[in-house]
């Protein structure tokens, strides 16, 4: 993994892709008590990130792999990634996703005429074993969400964005704040800046409760989450990050931060009334820790990703009506 699979990267998806933009809002300063930018890939095709390395991976396999198809697992965002990418280029794609995923979002992987296969894993059905099983039987490539070089230099092309956005801008040195799950998005993004913004330092954002990579990252060796992988950030309740994206970001990242809940969904609500940006809770983290969780954090600027926008209504009406109120965290200007 290096600078140059995620410019060639670049090079294969820009046509199909959408440079998203790095947004502000004087009232997101006040709260943060710094200059908060955030990176809008609630905006990119499909709703999210995830259209890049999905695209990245699909476009590096050789003519004749591509033609057989691909298979993938997810809750829903990288699926669409999948499907939309599948459907650009005339191949067929089974997408494998849990029976409690979001509506909107199987409804959205459909649309690319994707086929779906669900599983349950609140009974501990592996989709793991599933994605084996299916893509041996039908000849599939197998595209996973997070542990995939070519993947991760999709999501990496944020990261050259980022970094081009911010120069633009005058900003040579920040702190950037990214969503994170398995660690594909933070780990691309963290090998682009070390090329092209060597001053700015990467920390990934989890939800509590599931914060293993916070919890790798201060122990040096991966950390497994306990329990049911459900709950308000679908998006991003991944069991562990993976080999690949934990040895790049124990290499490059700072610490992990995790959040509350109700600082997620205060922070949708925010970006909703500020931004105009509409997030969903997984692809909030990273603001809510760049408003609520100063301390720790260095700097007069902090980069933010809202890496996904694919929410179901009534999720989001909860974030509008009542999302409650974020506890202060010393320091941080609110």
């Amino acid at each position: 993994m290096n600078i140059d699979r995620i410019t060639a990267a670049q090079a294969r998806i820009r046509e199909h892709t959408r440079r998203t933009p790095l947004l502000g809002a004087p009232a997101l300063d006040a709260i943060a008590g710094r200059r908060v930018l955030v990176k809008a890939e609630c905006l990119q095709a499909t709703g999210s990130f995830k259209a890049r390395g999905s695209l990245a991976a699909i476009t590096a396999l050789d003519p004749a792999e591509r033609a057989r198809g691909v298979l993938a697992y997810s809750s829903g965002n990288h699926a669409q990634g999948i499907a939309r990418a599948a459907q650009l280029l005339g191949i067929p794609a089974v997408i494998i996703m849990p029976r409690d995923a979001p509506a909107a979002k199987v409804e959205g992987t459909r649309s690319y005429g994707a086929e779906v296969v669900f599983y349950d894993r609140d009974g501990g059905e592996s989709r793991e074993t599933l994605a084996r099983t299916i893509a041996e039987s039908r000849g599939l490539s197998l595209i996973p969400p997070y542990e995939h070089p070519d993947v991760i230099a999709g999501q990496g092309t944020t990261g050259l964005e980022i970094a081009e956005q911010a120069a633009a801008l005058g900003i040579d040195s920040a702190e950037v704040l990214v969503c994170c799950g398995g660690g594909g998005l933070t780990s691309g993004i963290a090998l682009a800046l070390e090329a092209q913004a060597p001053r700015f330092t990467v920390r990934p954002v989890e939800p509590e409760g599931f914060d293993d990579v916070k919890r790798s990252l201060a122990t040096g060796a991966i950390q497994r989450n306990r329990g049911a992988e459900s709950g308000l950030c679908d998006a991003v309740l991944t069991p562990q990050p993976g080999e690949m994206t934990f040895a790049i970001m124990k290499r490059l990242c700072g610490p992990g931060i995790a959040v509350s809940d109700t600082e997620v969904l205060t922070a949708m609500s925010l970006a909703f009334r500020h931004l105009k940006i509409v997030a969903e809770p997984g692809g909030a983290v990273a603001l809510a820790a760049a408003l609520f969780h100063k301390d720790g954090q260095s700097g007069d600027t902090v980069i933010a990703t809202v890496s996904g926008g694919n929410v179901d209504p009534a999720t989001f009406a909860r974030c509008l009506a009542d999302p409650g109120t974020p506890k202060p965290q010393r320091g941080n200007g609110i």
